[in-house]
C-alpha cells in the first residue's frame, strides 16, 4: 500500500499505522494485516469501480451474521471509498487448522443460523457472489426465486459470454415445474450464501467465524451444497449439522441443483473448465 493510503487508514481507525504485511489467498481483493499503535486490523483493498458497493454489501452481510447471535463474523470498523476503488477495515483474527470438535461446533452453529426464520426468500438489497451481481428480489415462492433470481441471471450471462448456447438452456417454465416438486414446503433460512472452505475460519482460540458472505434468506441446504462442492468440511461438521437439521430423501437432488448455481458462477468467472459440471446437472434434471 502507498503512504497516502496508510495515512488514511490510520485516520479512519484513529491510530497511526506502524507497519503492514500482505496476506495471500484472495481472488478479488488485495488483503493486508495492518498494525497500528493501538490495534491490529485486517484490510481489503480493491481498485475496481464496483469495490465500494461490494464492500458495503460484505459489511452488511457480516453484520447480519453477527446479529444472529448464533455464530461469529469479524467486526467491521470502516468501509471507505479510495480513488476509483475502496477499502474495507475489519477485525484481525489469527486462525488455526480446525480440530474435529471445532468442526462439530461449527456445524452446530451453522444449523442454528439456518434456524433463523423469515417470511420471504431474498434480502433487503442486492449484493454480490464473488465479483458478480446477485439479485435478491423478495419472493414467497422458493422455486420461482431460485429460477428467477439465481439460475436465470447466471444462465443469461453465460450465454452472452459464449459459455453456453441458447439451445442448451431449458425453459424457465420447465425448470420451475421440475423444482416445484423438489422444493415443496421449504422455508426461508438465513444463509451465508457462499460457504466454500475459504469463507470460514477457526480462530486461534477455537471459535468458528464466517467471512466473505453473500447473505440472503433461502433454503438451508444451499450452504450445505456449496460446502460440498469442492471437497467438504469433514464428517464431524456434517454430523453435528444434521443432528440439528436432518436431511431427507430429496436432499441429494436439491443439493446438486443448488450446486448448479455455483457452477454457473464459476463458469462465468473462470471459464469453460466448469462447463461439463453445469451441463451434467442441466441434462440430468431439466
Amino acid at each position: 500500500m502507498d503512504r497516502l493510503l496508510l495515512e488514511a487508514i490510520g485516520q479512519w481507525v484513529g491510530s497511526p499505522v506502524l507497519n503492514h504485511t500482505a496476506i495471500g489467498g484472495g481472488d478479488i481483493s488485495l488483503a493486508y494485516r495492518v498494525n497500528t499503535k493501538s490495534d491490529v486490523f485486517f484490510c481489503k483493498v480493491q481498485m475496481k469501480h464496483i469495490a465500494y458497493d461490494m464492500f458495503k454489501a460484505e459489511s452488511n452481510g457480516l453484520e447480519a451474521l453477527r446479529r444472529s447471535g448464533v455464530i461469529l463474523a469479524p467486526q467491521v470498523y470502516s468501509c471507505q471509498k479510495w480513488g476509483e476503488g475502496a477499502v474495507l477495515i475489519m477485525e484481525y483474527l489469527d486462525s488455526k487448522r480446525p480440530s474435529e470438535s471445532e468442526l462439530s461446533k461449527f456445524g452446530e452453529q451453522l444449523a442454528h443460523l439456518h434456524q433463523q426464520p423469515a417470511s420471504y426468500f431474498g434480502w433487503e438489497s442486492h449484493n454480490f457472489i464473488g465479483s458478480l451481481p446477485q439479485s435478491n428480489t423478495k419472493d414467497v415462492d422458493w422455486s420461482n426465486f431460485y429460477v428467477q433470481e439465481r439460475l436465470q441471471p447466471q444462465i443469461k450471462m453465460a450465454v452472452e459470454q459464449g459459455m453456453l448456447s441458447s439451445e442448451e438452456i431449458p425453459s424457465v417454465e420447465g425448470m420451475t415445474e421440475v423444482l416445484n416438486d423438489l422444493f415443496s414446503g421449504l422455508k426461508p433460512s438465513l444463509l451465508h450464501g457462499d460457504l466454500w472452505g475459504g469463507n470460514y475460519m477457526i480462530s486461534s482460540d477455537g471459535v468458528p467465524y464466517l467471512i466473505d458472505p453473500a447473505v440472503y434468506y433461502g433454503h438451508s441446504e444451499v450452504d450445505i451444497a456449496m460446502s460440498r462442492l469442492f471437497g467438504g468440511f469433514g464428517a464431524a461438521f456434517y454430523s453435528a449439522y444434521e443432528s440439528n437439521i436432518p436431511l431427507d430423501q430429496y436432499s441429494d437432488d436439491r443439493i446438486r441443483i443448488y450446486q448448479l448455481y455455483y457452477l454457473l458462477v464459476h463458469l462465468n468467472l473462470f471459464g469453460r473448465s466448469y462447463y461439463t459440471g453445469v451441463m451434467s446437472i442441466l441434462k440430468h434434471y431439466f
